[in-house]
This record gives C-alpha cells, sequence and structure tokens, in this order.
C-alpha cells in the first residue's frame, strides 16, 4: 500500500476513478439542464393555455379573434422569454 494513496489501489487507478468521477458529474449536470428546459417550457404553455382559458369570448366571430390574439399579444412574449432561457439551458 502506498503511502501516497491512502486507499492503496482498493478502487483501481485512482486517475480513472477521478475520470469517470468527472463523466459522471458531467452527465449528471447535462441531465439537471434537461430537466430544468422541460420545465421551462411546460410552464410556458401551461401560461399560456390557463390565460386563454380564462377568456370571456363574447360577439361575433371576427370580435372574438381580435380579442384572442390581443391576449396572444401580452401572453405569448412571456412564453418565448421562458422557451428562450430553457433553451439556453440546453446550450443551443
Amino acid at each position: 500500500m502506498s503511502s501516497e494513496d491512502p486507499f492503496g489501489g482498493m478502487f483501481g487507478d485512482p486517475e480513472e476513478l477521478r475520470r469517470r468521477m468527472a463523466e459522471l458529474a458531467e452527465q449528471m449536470q447535462g441531465a439537471q439542464k434537461v430537466a430544468w428546459a422541460d420545465n421551462a417550457i411546460r410552464l410556458a404553455v401551461e401560461m399560456t393555455v390557463a390565460g386563454l382559458a380564462r377568456l370571456n369570448l363574447q360577439g361575433t366571430a371576427e370580435q372574438q379573434s381580435q380579442e384572442l390574439l390581443q391576449s396572444m399579444r401580452t401572453l405569448f412574449p412571456e412564453a418565448v422569454i421562458l422557451v428562450r432561457e430553457a433553451r439556453e439551458g440546453f446550450g443551443t
């Protein structure tokens, strides 16, 4: 047993173990980014759906489409911000 390595080869080559641990850490970090991005995209969709579901559309088809369009002008930029941040989480 070497005095430099307190585990004395118990886990094989220490450099190999360090390399594998670094790879595992990278994989876990990547999985966290994917999970965060997925949650942000889901939130953007839920915000949009919830906002549109609250509308009480009345009037002619033209009036209703105008109301939907106006609502989307408010909701869509917020959703786009979340999706953009999610994409940055993916590194794209």
